[in-house]
């Protein structure tokens, strides 16, 4: 791994939340994510399964979590299963996790192979009522690809088909939505990172440049710092791209008074970081884009006011669209007759601001989160209203990622990246 170790109090803390929410006398299983293959011999690029990741903070396949809290024999209370390393693994995939290196990672006293799972989850499965197995329930979520989890309940309900089984997702749910401090610092240094891609790339811009080259500006910055690389599929996109929302082609050449939409973040240690910034590939704003850029400069002000314990996500996203209603009578792009003759499922505001503002970040860039849930401190969100006007060419978009405090606003965890008009032109201009 390149980012540098996290201390293993996290994941203590977090193995205690979970099992402290869970049924008595009940076992409790995570696997980690499959390598997936490519073509041929190929592979993709390994990502742990962030609850397991969570929970014991090792980042390699071919591990299992096992936790059973009522156990009478502490060494049985919490167990984790690794790959057994050879020489020839050595010689041909480098550096596997030993058991004292994974003792040290996750907090775990009591580490096995992978090759003695059954027999020791037999053991423990014959003396439990209920076992709570891992799913995949988040609201975006379309699996189509069978998951290590998947077919471990398969083959689990199958050996034990008398067993009563329990969902540990919407524990997961509840618990990652509010985020430690330890997690809080990883999510930092991941919107560090993006900043310094970010002030890179203000520096490199200009007509003439194409967008996969700023691209790779990004992702060099990125790595130099221990970076994985990007947290999600990077949008940049110049002029009409720019109101595509999910635009990822990175392909066209950047022309002189158009604007370029980045919305990219550096990923660290598993945590991410999601900005969005809109600047002009000739390093001045027109008047029209200016006037554009700051009102939803002026919106994303409003709503970040707004994340404090107490409100619920859809009571914020209604506040937001009230007043970004408000700026597009301004800019003269909705009047009120069409807000008169809406529809109110897909209000006039929509046209021009068509998504929603805030989602839950961490492991996951669409984090865990209850949709319903009151907000609560600790709690990391994205900031990101915008205005698209495809008939004028302009897509703006602005994001930040805050955590949400017990008391006053939230803290802007990019708060050092570039976002006013001035300090955007001063620096791509210097």
């Amino acid at each position: 791994m390149k980012y540098l170790p996290i201390e293993s109090k996290l994941f203590v803390d977090n193995r205690s939340r979970f099992t402290e929410k869970i049924l008595p006398n009940s076992l409790a299983v995570f696997n980690s994510n499959d390598i997936m293959p490519s073509n041929a011999d190929g592979t993709l690029p390994f990502k742990q399964n962030s609850d397991l990741f969570y929970l014991c903070g090792i980042d390699q396949e071919e591990t299992i979590l096992l936790l059973y809290p009522d156990a009478l024999d502490e060494n049985d209370r919490e167990i984790l299963f690794i790959k057994k390393t050879n020489e020839h693994i050595a010689v041909w995939e480098g550096y596997k996790y030993t058991k004292d290196h994974a003792k040290e990672a996750s907090g775990i006293s009591n580490v096995q192979w992978l090759e003695d799972f059954e027999q020791t989850f037999r053991k423990l499965a014959l003396k439990t009522q209920r076992i709570y197995v891992n799913t995949n329930e988040h609201l975006r979520a379309n699996v189509e690809v069978q998951t290590r989890d998947a077919r471990f309940i398969e083959w689990c309900k199958s050996k034990y088909p008398a067993h009563a089984y329990e969902r540990s997702n919407p524990i997961m749910h509840t618990i990652r939505m509010v985020k430690s401090p330890l997690e809080i610092t990883q999510i930092q240094i991941a919107c560090d990172i993006t900043e310094k891609g970010f002030r890179r790339v203000l520096e490199f811009v200009k007509p003439g440049v194409f967008e996969y080259e700023i691209e790779a500006e990004f992702i060099h910055e990125f790595i130099r710092n221990r970076s994985n690389g990007f947290a999600y599929h990077p949008i940049i996109a110049s002029g009409a791209n720019a109101c595509v929302l999910h635009y990822i082609e990175n392909n066209r050449e950047c022309e002189d008074g158009d604007l370029i939409l980045f919305d990219v973040g550096a990923e660290y240690a598993n945590y991410n970081a999601d900005m969005t910034r809109t600047i002009p590939v000739n390093g001045r704003y027109t008047d029209r884009q200016k006037q554009v850029y700051n009102a939803v400069l002026a919106v994303k002000e409003f709503a970040k006011e707004l994340l404090k314990p107490g409100i619920t996500i859809p009571e914020y996203h209604k506040q937001v669209g009230l007043e970004m209603e408000k700026y597009l009578l301004e800019l003269k792009l909705i009047d009120n007759q069409d807000i008169k003759g809406q529809d109110p499922n897909w209000p006039a505001y929509k046209k021009y601001f068509m998504h929603g503002t805030s989602h839950h970040l961490g492991l996951d860039v669409h984090d865990y989160g209850h949709v319903d849930a009151k907000l609560e401190g600790g709690m990391v969100f994205t900031v990101e209203p915008g205005i698209y006007i495809p008939e004028e060419n302009i897509g703006i978009r602005i994001e930040d990622d805050y955590v949400v405090n017990e008391n006053g606003s939230p803290t802007n965890l990019m708060e050092n990246i570039p976002i006013e008009v001035d300090e955007i032109e001063s620096i791509m201009n210097k």
